[in-house]
């Protein structure tokens, strides 16, 4: 099967998902390898800041707020609403909140960067055709983004080890499917790769 390569141009950008407190050691949905992929994160951060975007998960204020089946998820994480969360802990960490701007951050009421218009925009009045994807979850918010940024017609690489998930077992079955399932849409490659790659 031939995988995709990685295609890195003046016309990708950089989309760090979700690296927010909230999912920090800080907050009610720690991720315990965020740490471990925060200086990959800040690396292609630093490299173009100006062509990364920021998304921030920003939870109902109320489960009722919610719709359809996000109302029983949030009566499960009803700590984690808005009305009851410390507001520091949906903030980026620090170390990228720093980034921003002149990055911009796009706040998402879902899993997916790309469930409304105003990303995919964004992306297309900048001539984007490339994304590159960081950040928390593989499984979840990156997964969900991923598959997104592919049915509006973007080539995506997923930065292997700048993505993270509370699940061992689903950032790896992630990791492993983008590479063979997508393989003609989806690229996988290390931080350091991608760096070499991409212009600055």
């Amino acid at each position: 099967m031939q995988h995709a390569s990685l295609r890195l141009t003046s016309r990708a950008a950089h989309i760090c998902i979700d690296m927010q407190r909230l999912f920090s050691a800080d907050g009610p949905w720690s991720t315990p390898w965020l740490p471990t992929v925060l200086p990959q994160c800040v690396a292609l951060t630093r490299h173009r800041p100006e062509a990364t975007i920021f998304t921030r998960f920003i939870t109902p204020t109320t489960p009722d707020e919610a719709e359809g089946a996000w109302r029983t998820f949030y009566r499960r994480w009803p700590e984690t609403t808005r009305a009851q969360i410390d507001p520091s802990l949906l903030e980026l960490v620090p170390e990228l909140a720093s980034f921003a701007p002149p990055a911009p951050v796009f706040d998402k009421p879902v899993y997916s960067a790309f469930a409304g218009r105003k990303l995919v925009s964004y992306l297309q009045d900048r001539g984007i055709d490339t994304v590159i994807l960081s950040g928390a979850e593989t499984d979840v918010c990156v997964l969900s983004s991923a598959l997104g940024a592919v049915d509006h017609g973007f080539h995506v690489v997923v930065a292997a080890d700048a993505v993270c998930s509370f699940s061992d077992e689903g950032h790896d079955a992630l990791l492993k499917l983008f590479s063979e399932r997508f393989s003609q849409q989806i690229a996988t490659a290390e931080t350091a790769e991608i760096l070499r790659e991409w212009p600055a």
